[in-house]
């Protein structure tokens, strides 16, 4: 049995990311992105990305920065810092590497990465960025399910209450 790796070797510079698609391409593997907050990592989240690795061979994974989340988000989001959002993407089997990226969207990285595949929830039916990057290249677009009842916003709204009965409890 071979040890697992470590989770922090595969967070990546975009030049590794880059460097790693051209190199498994070349061996003639199929890479696949996907990207995300990924804010409060939960059952959702791992079934996606799995269904993403099932794509391909090797998954690269974008994960918006603080700062791109908290321009999407609001002030009050990330819950869980970028470090450890990348460290607990990339403890999962199904992931090949992380990059953080600091943009509003991924179409930069994911032209510089040049994926086969781009996997994006079937709620980013309306826009998915770095599609037609993806597609001039011969590449497809794959939208993934959704599992119902999971969402990072459901879970803050639940725990807020929960700490709301808490409080209550205690008066």
């Amino acid at each position: 049995m071979t040890a697992p790796r470590d989770p922090q070797s595969k967070i990546v510079p975009r030049a590794a990311a880059r460097a790693m698609a051209e190199r498994l391409r070349a061996a003639g593997r199929r890479i696949v992105f996907t990207n995300g907050c990924f804010d409060l990592l939960h059952r959702g989240h791992v079934d996606y990305l799995n269904r993403a690795r099932a794509e391909g061979d090797a998954l690269i994974v974008g994960l918006n920065s603080d700062a791109s989340v908290r321009g999407h988000k609001g002030p009050a989001r990330p819950v869980v810092p970028q470090q450890d959002r990348a460290f607990v993407l990339a403890a999962l089997e199904c992931v090949d590497a992380v990059v953080v990226f600091d943009e509003p969207e991924p179409a930069a990285l994911i032209a510089e990465v040049a994926p086969d595949v781009l996997v994006k929830g079937a709620d980013w039916a309306h826009y998915v960025s770095g599609r037609e990057t993806v597609e001039r290249r011969g590449g497809r677009v794959v939208l993934a399910p959704m599992v119902e009842g999971f969402s990072t916003s459901d879970l803050i709204r639940r725990i807020r209450a929960a700490e709301g009965s808490e409080r209550e409890g205690r008066a």
